[in-house]
């Protein structure tokens, strides 16, 4: 006999409700009434550094600690019965000793009185694409600024030089004292207005395959040989990452600000500093595309560590807009202009900050394969 509320084969569901929990990238746990563990998925094993052998049956108290956060989320939602969620909750894994942050959503499963599914969202990649958007659009708005200045002001500039050269034929010693003041401070503006046109718009030209190694490789000699001497670089690469499509010259000048940061941050005076160079493959990584493209992969992920001091918190969310700094004597130009190349590439950059140390992360579009 047909189950009363069946579906139609043709409507009926092709996966399990079961392999669509194990197939999801949240963490999703199963907790009976004494907050024991029921249940995983692969995303929470790999959140929680466990297998889901050794945490089925665990209490989530012994886990975590009896007074966690999300102990209380879930005694709430089971008290309740009423689905209860707590934000920016910091998990600390004891095996790596890594701090996380996570989003959690503790809800009563119907019909299962016993049972509160818990899901765990982690919050590095959720702010990944949050902020992608908005450093998008700093980056735009920086471009349209530098056609602006260059336009507005370098004329006026050179009409005010000229006429200061022209004053100084019949100018006595104070006079000419002036003008050559006069010039030197246009000649200071000019320059920074210079520096302002690598954000305007560029002619669009065809990609070409750039290996993302050979790029790190070329900005760490420039460095250690140079501003970074001092410091030691250590390498992790996965040597099977496929090239990104865009322009070399390009990625070395985003790649060599961001280390330029790093050094910045950790000093001249320092001995211990430490950059690290890193490169990932995160398939599930997506950026919204442009003009309603739909969601574009940027899997390739490049991260520049530093063990600096970080970043101050009132900046972190301005970081990459244009002339803001926290150097004294700083343009705060060149954060935005990485901002401005990655969004030319298709793809974003950000910043984490966590354990005592400063992560930049790049992350970009690789090259498709095409067919002979």
């Amino acid at each position: 006999m047909k189950p009363r509320n069946a579906l139609p084969r043709e409507l009926a569901p092709l996966a399990s409700p079961l392999a669509i929990l194990q197939a999801l990238p949240q963490a999703v746990l199963t907790l009976r009434r004494d907050l024991s563990i029921d249940w995983v998925n692969a995303a929470a094993e790999a959140l929680l550094q466990r297998s889901a052998l050794l945490l089925a049956g665990k209490s989530l108290g012994d886990l975590l600690g009896p007074a966690h956060p999300l102990v209380e989320l879930a005694e709430a939602a089971s008290r309740s019965q009423v689905p209860t969620s707590k934000y920016e909750v910091e998990l600390v894994l004891a095996r790596s000793s890594d701090v996380r942050r996570v989003d959690a959503v503790a809800t009563p499963l119907e019909g299962e009185a016993a049972l509160v599914l818990l899901t765990l969202v982690e919050r590095s990649s959720a702010d990944l694409l949050e902020r992608q958007l908005a450093h998008r659009t700093a980056a735009r708005s920086v471009g349209g600024m530098a056609a602006v200045l260059a336009h507005e002001i370098k004329n006026p500039l050179s009409g005010i030089r000229g006429a200061a050269q022209l004053l100084e034929a019949g100018a006595d010693e104070d006079g000419l004292e002036l003008t050559r003041l006069i010039c030197s401070e246009t000649d200071r503006i000019a320059g920074l207005i210079d520096r302002m046109e690598v954000f305007g718009s560029r002619p669009a030209s065809r990609p070409q395959p750039v290996n993302i190694h050979a790029v790190l490789d070329h900005v760490r000699r420039l460095a250690a040989s140079g501003f970074a001497s001092h410091i030691r670089f250590v390498e992790d690469y996965d040597p099977s990452l496929p090239p990104v499509p865009g322009d070399r010259d390009r990625l070395v000048q985003a790649v060599l600000n961001l280390v330029k940061n790093a050094a910045d941050a950790i000093g001249e005076r320092r001995r211990d500093g430490v950059i690290a160079l890193r490169t990932a493959f995160r398939p599930g990584l997506r950026l919204a595309g442009r003009a309603g493209g739909g969601w574009l992969g940027v899997p390739l992920l490049v991260t520049i560590e530093d063990n600096g001091p970080g970043v101050p918190e009132p900046l972190r969310a301005h970081l990459f807009e244009a002339f803001v700094t926290s150097k004294p004597g700083g343009t705060g130009l060149g954060l935005a202009l990485v901002a401005k190349i990655a969004e030319e590439h298709g793809g974003f950059v950000d910043l984490e900050q966590q354990g005592g140390r400063t992560r930049f992360r790049l992350a970009l579009p690789v090259m498709k394969e095409t067919g002979a």
